[in-house]
């Protein structure tokens, strides 16, 4: 039967009835289905089971640790904790309003890795026929494939989210989101106190967001994150030969779309397995930046938490078991922005802070946040003595 609209004529999945809708409804919707990436999201995030709202009684009580634990941050750190100018809110959220707003937050990063990956085309060695039917099904598949990747991320990462920073990458406002359910799991899980476990949360959220606040440190990552994204170089041979194994001669819709939505969902299908040489240039000066902020965020929450919680002792042994447990949502962040927490990073940031603190004492730790040209770069993360005499700070003693 004819139609007006031109897709339909192009369409590579037209002879299958739900994949042909689907092609269809991804083609108009831009570089990434934000609405299928939502949902599918929602889908990780929460099991497929439906959410009951935040208790206010948590809600109260998280106001208390957040006040609390934002006037603590700022005795020690003296950075001002919001970037704004307002008050923070620290909000108790469900585990899909967390992804919701995930999603949100790198948006701009994954807009600009899906016009990235537009710019890629079929290998050099394809034939001219092949070359149109395989950049017509990037063309439709990759909306799809972008929605899948973004929604696994932030829905895997909400199933073991505490708040914003799971990995500590700017957010654009100063709205403080925790999984009050997650937290309340985590503390039943190792029998730790639960106010204790929120408190702590509280702290460890506001010290990274005060530090990423500075203007020229989110500037930094902004700057590195992009690099990463924009070194990333399309290889649809990969995705290619994995379409190609899909059998599309059987009749059960429903395991022809197991088979695509696993093509779908691997980014190495469309990103490749290897990082290129632009990205594997950027990640010296983003894993010593890292390096940094872990560090002096440990440092701080160690200084208040120590002084606050009468099991932090206990409560610190378990998060650092549970830091290098990588989830799926972990292994696709340090995939498509390269932010991976290793212990070997954790270790540099520490050293980094301690030679600093060693030589010069705790003051000088502020002068970290003073301006573009005090952030240290890799050699200096790790010799802090050559940071401190690069900023003219003495490294022989202190008072």
């Amino acid at each position: 039967m004819a139609t007006d609209d031109p897709f339909e004529e192009d369409n590579p999945f037209g002879g299958l009835p739900f994949l042909g809708d689907l092609g269809k409804i991804f083609n108009h919707q831009g570089p990434i289905a934000w609405d299928v990436a939502r949902q599918f999201a929602y889908q990780i995030a929460t099991d497929g089971a439906s959410e009951t709202n935040v208790d206010p009684l948590h809600r109260i009580k998280l106001g208390e640790f957040a006040r609390v634990a934002e006037l603590q941050v700022a005795n020690v750190t003296s950075l001002d904790v919001a970037s704004s100018g307002q008050p923070i809110s620290v909000e108790a959220v469900t585990k899909a309003q967390w992804a919701s707003a995930t999603l949100d937050a790198y948006r701009p990063l994954l807009d600009r890795l899906a016009g990235r990956l537009a710019q890629g085309g079929p290998p050099p060695e394809v034939s001219e026929a092949d070359a149109q039917i395989l950049d017509g099904l990037l063309k439709a598949l990759n909306p799809m494939m972008m929605a899948m990747s973004a929604g696994s991320i932030a829905g895997h990462l909400a199933t073991k989210a505490f708040g914003n920073y799971v990995l500590p990458i700017p957010r654009p406002d100063d709205r403080i989101l925790i999984v009050v359910d997650n937290v309340d799991a985590f503390a039943e899980e190792w029998s730790l106190p639960a106010e204790d476990v929120h408190l702590w949360v509280c702290i460890s959220e506001l010290a990274t967001h005060s530090v990423l606040s500075v203007g020229h440190v989110k500037a930094a990552f902004e700057r590195l994150l992009n690099s990463y994204v924009d070194g990333f170089q399309a290889d649809p041979r990969g995705f290619e030969d994995r379409l190609m194994d899909i059998n599309i001669s059987g009749d059960d819709p429903a395991e022809l779309q197991e088979q695509l939505q696993g093509v779908l969902s691997d980014p190495e299908n469309l990103l490749g397995a290897l990082r290129s040489e632009a990205q594997n240039a950027v990640v010296p000066q983003l894993e010593a930046l890292l390096a940094v902020v872990v560090g002096y965020v440990d440092f701080v929450v160690d200084k208040v938490g120590q002084g606050l919680l009468s099991s932090y002792a206990s409560l610190l042994e378990v998060v650092r078991r549970r830091r290098f447990t990588s989830s799926a949502g972990d292994k696709f962040v340090e995939k498509l922005f390269g932010v991976e927490i290793t212990s070997e990073l954790v270790d540099r940031g520490a050293a980094f802070v301690a030679g600093v603190v060693e030589r010069a004492g705790e003051p000088a730790l502020a002068r970290l946040w003073t301006d573009p040209t005090a952030l240290p770069t890799p050699s200096e993360v790790e010799a802090p003595g050559l940071w401190l005499a690069r900023i003219d700070l003495p490294a022989d003693g202190h008072d």
